[in-house]
């Protein structure tokens, strides 16, 4: 699909989710890399899980910005308010918008469902009506691997139906996906979906399998591993997320008008995947090594005493495997760090974070 050149540079640039687990990688990337403009940080900061981890994240972009000629701002609010968004646009004019906010997981859907739609149906709503009504260069949000559901076919590719979610998060993030089609199409908003595969590292989401699990044999608990270890996941790293965000955001699909003198949708979705499918217990394996590496755990601890093999959950898929061709084709980005690399980074993190 042909691009048009985004110049991040000297811009007014908005993540919302920041400082969630991709969106502050992300913003500290931009703080890195540009030399001019303005990143505003959009979040609730609410308690869905220990709130001073995403206070910890701030803190590490508000250092960042300390030493960045980019200006940071920092806005704390929900994006079900639509007047504070409306009121955000007007103010501040993003040139590109990088939705990261939502309500993640799939579990916390069939508890919580109403928090859903607030987030990730109204929210997200609330964000295509203010690029609707200011001029914006390019939309790029968050999706997931979880729409494709109980797809058998793999690697999932973007081309599959995606048409049978299994959760309602699921069902969310393609309500998504067809929410910004439709705006992409009658009001011509370049717009890109990217569907994350099983994101994790340093400081990452605690409600994440690699982080829960090393909490709980950290205590000396049980951890317990689901559909008795038959699952395959495309476990990505958070900094080839990032990279591949980052490589978008400066390549917005192209404008152009059809037959018919309308627009055909500047439109896309792409998925990002490490790209190998790794099995749930190599994975667990890996992760023990590097935690004994790391001294979080004693190198005698006993791995088979503290595994229980169980059924799978509600809302869960046996495999995921991402098929990011396209990506690679259009932006020449695949992801690179292996599972022992970032295991082993976030082993090393997890030390130092949890040393007191």
């Amino acid at each position: 699909m042909a691009k048009a050149k985004v110049n991040l540079n000297g811009k007014t640039i908005l993540v919302t989710g920041s400082p969630g687990f991709i969106g502050a990688n992300l913003v500290l990337r931009l703080l890195r890399e540009m030399t001019l403009g303005t990143v505003i940080s959009f979040d609730s900061m609410n308690d869905y899980y220990d709130p001073k981890l995403k206070e910890y994240r701030l803190g590490l972009i508000e250092d960042a910005a300390k030493e960045s000629s980019v200006e940071h701002i920092f806005i704390k609010g929900n994006l079900a308010d639509k007047n504070l968004i409306d009121e955000l646009f007007e103010k501040y004019k993003p040139s590109v918008v990088v939705n990261l906010a939502a309500q993640a997981g799939v579990r916390y859907s069939i508890e919580y469902p109403d928090v859903y739609i607030e987030s990730n149906i109204i929210g997200f709503f609330n964000v295509l009506e203010a690029c609707r009504n200011n001029p914006v260069e390019h939309l790029v949000y968050a999706s997931s691997s979880s729409v494709y559901g109980g797809n058998k076919k793999v690697p999932f590719s973007t081309d599959d139906k995606v048409d049978n979610p299994v959760s309602l998060y699921a069902a969310t993030k393609k309500s998504n996906e067809l929410l910004a089609h439709s705006y992409s199409k009658l009001y011509n908003i370049p717009s890109t979906g990217l569907r994350f595969f099983t994101v994790y590292g340093p400081a990452g989401r605690p409600d994440m399998f690699y982080f829960s699990a090393t909490q709980k044999l950290a205590a000396g608990n049980t951890i317990q591993i689901f559909n008795y270890g038959n699952c395959k996941r495309d476990f990505t790293y958070v900094d080839d997320i990032v990279e591949g965000v980052y490589r978008v955001m400066q390549g917005a699909p192209e404008k152009k008008n059809g037959e018919d003198g309308l627009p055909i949708p500047p439109y896309a979705v792409y998925n990002i995947g490490g790209g190998q499918p790794e099995n749930l217990l190599d994975y667990i394996s890996t992760l023990q090594e590097e935690l004994v590496n790391a001294k979080v755990l004693p190198a005698d601890y006993d791995f088979e005493a503290h595994r229980e093999l169980v059924g799978m959950q509600p809302g869960d898929v046996p495999v995921t495997y991402a098929d990011s061709k396209a990506l690679e084709e259009d932006y020449g980005f695949s992801p690179k760090i292996g599972i022992r690399e970032g295991l082993r980074k976030f082993s090393v993190w997890f030390k130092e974070y949890y040393k007191n």
